[in-house]
């Protein structure tokens, strides 16, 4: 186990930040970290690395205790939120200076700059990136020293579709290849639909969800609606099992899937071309990890109270 947390609690003077947080991550998983501005996500991570010491609960970093444990920390690769750069150097000069300071660099800087999709600019001024190429050189500098864990806050804050997606695969690489442990901290829940294997919900200082996507959803009852544009007029008297009829709009067919198929809806939509289904767009409306989110963090209930 990479990060085995449990029921973690801190005070900062006088003020409690966390009360009960638990967090397990394993070689080779992506793991998303949910929760509202003040949840506690950034103080977690912050006592991960050893920059706050818990003050009840029990944590280990690679099945061993991190306090004081230097050579420990040296496994880990950090993408703050916002990362900072000595912005006269070049991205190839940045990045042999970082590596230095592990050792060196474990692979060519062109071919890490290659991995973040920075190999036409290595030579450029750092003061001249965008920020989304900033976003793309933190990430390769976590990657410098060829960590067993990648803790990574907001690593797509900044890029268009395109370079997210470049990352998505980057990242799902890392795990599934050379089985890296991912804690993704992020506000973007299409990431975590993406990516994650795991996902843990804080709020107000605490869990108040954490497990599979599809535990989560099933445990909740949680479906996901979505329109579909049908061609011609299907039979719906045997629909897959998973998949209930809400209305019909004109050529728009509006539905519910189950709980148990929320995360990955793919053989529902498969089950409905065996059925002659003949669709030719498909909108997710609402439910899914969006609404459980809402639900488990006050969200939702947060806005009705502002609206009333």
């Amino acid at each position: 186990m990479l990060i085995d947390a449990n029921h973690l609690h801190l005070n900062l003077q006088g003020q409690t930040i966390l009360e009960d947080v638990s967090l397990h991550l394993a070689a080779g998983e992506i793991y998303g970290l949910l929760g509202p501005n003040g949840a506690g996500k950034s103080t977690t991570i912050a006592l991960l690395l050893g920059l706050y010491q818990a003050d009840r609960g029990d944590l280990k970093l690679f099945d061993t205790e991190p306090r004081d444990n230097v050579a420990l920390h040296r496994r880990i690769g950090v993408m703050p939120e916002h990362a900072g750069f000595y912005e006269w150097m070049s991205a190839n000069d940045y990045l042999v200076w970082y590596a230095g300071l592990y050792g060196g660099l474990l692979q060519p800087v062109d071919s890490l700059l290659q991995q973040v999709g920075l190999e036409a600019t290595g030579h450029k001024p750092i003061s001249q990136f965008s920020r989304g190429m900033k976003q793309r050189l933190g990430l390769a500098r976590a990657l410098v020293h060829g960590p067993e864990l990648l803790i990574l806050d907001e690593p797509t804050n900044g890029l268009d579709p395109r370079g997210r997606r470049e990352i998505h695969d980057l990242l799902l690489s890392l795990a599934d290849e050379r089985r890296v442990g991912i804690l993704l901290c992020t506000h973007l829940l299409d990431d975590v639909e993406r990516l994650c294997s795991r996902i843990g919900i804080l709020d107000r200082g605490r869990n108040v969800a954490e497990g599979s996507l599809p535990e989560l959803l099933g445990a909740n009852r949680s479906g996901r609606r979505y329109r579909l544009r049908i061609r011609g007029v299907p039979d719906n008297q045997q629909l897959p099992p998973d998949l209930k009829l809400l209305r019909r709009d004109g050529d728009w067919w509006h539905v519910e899937i189950s709980p148990t198929m929320a995360a990955d809806p793919s053989r529902v939509w498969e089950d409905l071309l065996v059925h002659g289904w003949q669709y030719t767009e498909i909108h997710a409306e609402s439910g899914g990890l969006e609404t459980l989110y809402l639900q488990l963090t006050g969200a939702a209930t947060d806005k009705q109270e502002e609206a009333a």
